[in-house]
Order: C-alpha cells, then sequence, then structure tokens
C-alpha cells in the first residue's frame, strides 16, 4: 500500500489546475495520469486549445510525478520546462502521462505525454524540478493529505 496522496488531495495543492479544470487520475511515483477537457474558455483562435492551457496541464502532471518522487522533508520546483505540440486539439479531452526519466538528490526530470482522445501524441513536455531541501513532503503531510 501507497503512503502517496490521493490524487484530490494532490490536487488541492495546486489551485490554478483546479481553475483549468484539470483533474488528476492516477498519482504515484511511477507514473502520473492527468486529463482536461476543451473548453471554449480555454482556446485560441480557431477554437485550438491553448498551448499554455496544454502547457499547464503536462506542468501539473510532471510537479505531482516529482513531488511523489522526493525524499521526506524536500519539497519541489519547476526549474526547466520545454515542450513540443505536434498537432492541434479542437475537442474532447487531452491527457497527460508523466514517467520520471531521473530521480536524482538535486533534480528529478519528468517527460510528460499528451493525447487526444484518440491516442494520438499532441504534445510532449520535458520538464526539470529542483529538490529543495526543507520543510516539504513529510511521511506525516503525506497521510494527513489522504
Amino acid at each position: 500500500m501507497s503512503d502517496a496522496p490521493a490524487p484530490e488531495a494532490l490536487l488541492r495543492a495546486v489551485p490554478f489546475a483546479g481553475e483549468l479544470g484539470i483533474a488528476l487520475e492516477e498519482a504515484a511515483p511511477a507514473r502520473v495520469e492527468a486529463a482536461l477537457a476543451w473548453a471554449p474558455e480555454l482556446c485560441t483562435v480557431g477554437g485550438v486549445l491553448h498551448g499554455g492551457a496544454l502547457m499547464a496541464l503536462a506542468d501539473t502532471a510532471g510537479a505531482v510525478c516529482a513531488f511523489l518522487n522526493l525524499p521526506p522533508g524536500a519539497s519541489t520546483s519547476t526549474v526547466e520546462s520545454k515542450t513540443n505540440f505536434f498537432r492541434a486539439v479542437r475537442s474532447g479531452t487531452v491527457r497527460a502521462e508523466a514517467h520520471p526519466v531521473h530521480v536524482g538528490r538535486s533534480f528529478i526530470a519528468v517527460r510528460t505525454d499528451l493525447r487526444d482522445e484518440s491516442g494520438t501524441l499532441v504534445g510532449q513536455t520535458t520538464q526539470t524540478q529542483a529538490v529543495l531541501a526543507g520543510a516539504g513532503r513529510t511521511d506525516a503531510g503525506a497521510a494527513r493529505a489522504r
């Protein structure tokens, strides 16, 4: 049994993600899944889901993945993020799947794939998260968040 906080508790820690309508569907150190439904208020010209909304989805999934890989007492912050967009999203729900690429003492690198409802890759983000010593994740905090 994992001591990881429930997805709902993790999402509450990122209020901006909630404002966008991001749903955290699965959260474990090896894999985080999140979703964002197309909505007209999240679009740019021609009803295309805004790249910033897609980047926020990827950043949220990646940050949660990094958080779940932190040592006790550490916190994290994004220090680098790179996104490639491959195709536009004009409807449906985009799913993000984040996996750690490197978990080290100072940095955690995460790759997040963004896929549309048909499973087509629409974007990919690689981000680096700093591992910050000090007040952050603790076993007691994780238990309270559940």
